[in-house]
């Protein structure tokens, strides 16, 4: 029978002391590694949705109708108290603008809407513009569709590339535009799919383009949008609804585009528009990441 030898006091004592130095050393790596792991996965959210965000932004901006963005305070519901972008500060925090009908234009297989006014047409008068390749029918119809039914060509209007333009003509101040003499001109559709009539007000028997430059390059418009960083730190995109109309953003449809903001500002020098936002963590304390993107 053979004896063999337990551990002695010494080695047990090397074995406690080296577990305790493997215990101590591995317990703060794995914790490193943990913290390490959770702020690249924060880092790559943030990343992510501040990107998606931007682009969304953006892509909304490039139709926009360059003269029509504004910055609005929206205190104590002032519907006056709006600035062209370029000339706001960091107190106008809300911004604002018409787009053009870009799903229109570039319709199935053909546009909806040419962009074109035929100025020499025959039939050409003060109270019908004529639009060659143009199907208002159409143009009904996609409106319909995108707005679930709260919106049609009646609502839509004409913005003429060339005519002198400023802010006060789009109706941002929540009074409809019951004239053709502004910078968006109101219409609505005639039987011949072609053929672009005035509306004003609703008094039919005023309606008529006279008095009006009309050019002959159009686009065809018929929402706002606007973007608002809201309470809950979630910014959010308003829609479908049209200023010259006597409508504000907060008669439209909204969507966010993109929670946990904590900075949202938008700048103009010219036409050029610079976006920046900036998304905080609710894992990682204190921390945030901003991206920025300019809009041509």
């Amino acid at each position: 029978m053979k004896l063999r030898n337990a551990f002695s006091m010494i080695e047990l004592i090397f074995v406690i002391v080296i577990m305790g130095v493997i215990a101590k050393f591995g317990t703060e790596f794995l914790a490193e590694s943990y913290k390490s792991f959770i702020f690249s996965k924060v880092n790559n959210q943030l990343q992510s949705d501040s990107a998606k965000s931007l682009e969304f932004i953006a892509s909304r901006l490039q139709y926009r109708i360059k003269d029509s963005i504004i910055a609005r305070k929206d205190k104590n519901n002032n519907k006056n108290d709006y600035k062209a972008l370029a000339e706001a500060d960091d107190s106008y925090q809300i911004i604002e603008w018409v787009s053009s009908d870009m799903d229109g234009y570039r319709g199935i297989g053909t546009p909806f809407w040419s962009g074109i006014i035929d100025l020499k047409h025959s039939d050409s008068t003060d109270t019908l513009l004529i639009s060659p390749e143009t199907n208002t029918t159409a143009i009904n119809k996609l409106i319909e569709d995108l707005s679930y039914g709260d919106s049609n060509i009646a609502d839509s209007a004409l913005y003429f590339i060339g005519a002198n333009s400023d802010i006060d003509g789009y109706g941002w101040n929540g009074e409809a535009i019951t004239t053709q003499g502004k910078v968006i001109h109101p219409i609505k559709a005639d039987n011949n799919i072609t053929y672009f009539l005035p509306r004003n007000g609703e008094t039919d028997d005023t309606n008529s383009f006279s008095g009006i430059d009309v050019y002959e390059y159009y686009k065809l418009v018929w929402s706002a949008n606007a973007l608002k960083l809201d309470s809950n730190n979630s910014l959010i995109l308003y829609y479908d609804y049209q200023p010259w109309n006597g409508e504000s953003y907060n008669d439209g449809k909204s969507a966010i585009i993109v929670e946990n903001v904590s900075t949202f500002r938008a700048i103009a020098i010219g036409s050029i528009i610079k976006v920046q936002v900036c998304i905080e963590s609710k894992l990682v304390e204190e921390y945030s990441l901003c991206k920025e993107k300019t809009v041509f």
